[in-house]
């Protein structure tokens, strides 16, 4: 009789480079397949602090914005800096899962692992973010800069950025980033499994069931966090060439990112970009759990 199999966890026996493996290619697959929307959304939320932004305009058209982009700067104009968050988001996501599997099974014992541990689940995910986003930080800030109409190289965007405001620029948004993404993988990993227990409560290897489950909690939580994002976006990008208004280049913490928002936009400048940040971040959370969902199913073969 074939043994079942809980694919909600690996097993106490699997390796840890198998939870490392899992994790970096979701991380992958998660962010270069809908970087060119994450792109749109970096440049409608600084859209007023470059040049030639026009004060107050409203958020443009997420779809016109596409078509003018690929029509004025060319199609490959919304896959500058993805090698950035692809280099970073592999060993970033290995550690942010792995950081994840450890702390569930250390807090929630064998025999309640089929249960429902909402507050266990969110206090994994919260450490797994933490951890992450420690490494990841530097990678989004040299991203956010190259989706700004920059023609740099990574290399070149990040020996810039050191050279003309120091090491710290890298992590001036790390406190806003855990802030905005604590809620954010806490909720994440909380909507997943419930939702999964409840739809797969066999907890079978179903892509389908891991995919509609990733893209519900994706969507959910981006929408939650779209306040938070906006002023991380204005403090990884404050220093860039393209960057013009001065309350902006001045925000280097988060209370003066958030009056720059406020005084520019007033409240509604808090959720630009809201929809792409939506449209991006539901199937790549989507992509995100059923590709790591496959990439543990596919190691088990080899157990």
């Amino acid at each position: 009789m074939e043994q079942e199999i809980d694919y909600e966890s690996l097993p106490e026996s699997a390796p840890l480079g198998y939870q490392l493996t899992a994790g970096a290619f979701a991380g992958i697959m998660e962010h270069s397949i809908m970087f060119p929307i994450d792109a749109i959304k970096t440049r409608i939320q600084a859209a007023n602090s470059i040049v030639g932004g026009a004060k107050n305009a409203p958020p443009p058209n997420m779809l016109a914005y596409i078509a003018k982009i690929s029509t004025t700067e060319g199609s490959l104009a919304l896959w500058k800096g993805v090698q950035s968050v692809i280099l970073g988001a592999g060993p970033a996501h290995a550690v942010y899962f792995a950081t994840y599997e450890v702390c569930k099974f250390n807090l929630i014992n064998a025999e309640d692992m089929q249960t429902h541990q909402p507050l266990k689940t969110a206090l994994s995910g919260t450490a797994a973010t933490i951890a992450a986003d420690a490494l990841m930080n530097p990678f989004d800030t040299i991203k956010q800069r190259l989706q700004l109409h920059s023609n740099d190289s990574m290399v070149k965007c990040a020996l810039r950025i050191y050279q003309n405001e120091g090491y710290a620029a890298f992590f001036y948004s790390y406190p806003t980033t855990i802030a905005m993404n604590i809620p954010f993988a806490a909720l994440n990993f909380v909507i997943y499994e419930s939702s999964i227990k409840f739809v797969n409560p066999s907890n079978s290897y179903s892509p389908w069931i891991h995919c509609l489950c990733g893209g519900i909690s994706g969507a959910t939580c981006a929408a939650i966090t779209t306040p938070l994002d906006c002023v991380k976006t204005v403090l990884q990008v404050r220093g860039s060439d393209t960057v013009q208004s001065q309350i902006f280049r001045r925000a280097d913490t988060f209370k003066k990112a958030a009056s720059a928002i406020y005084q520019t936009y007033g409240w509604k400048g808090f959720w630009r970009g809201l929809k792409p940040r939506v449209v991006s971040n539901m199937p790549a959370t989507a992509i995100s759990w059923t590709t790591y969902e496959f990439a543990k199913h596919f190691l088990f073969k080899f157990e």
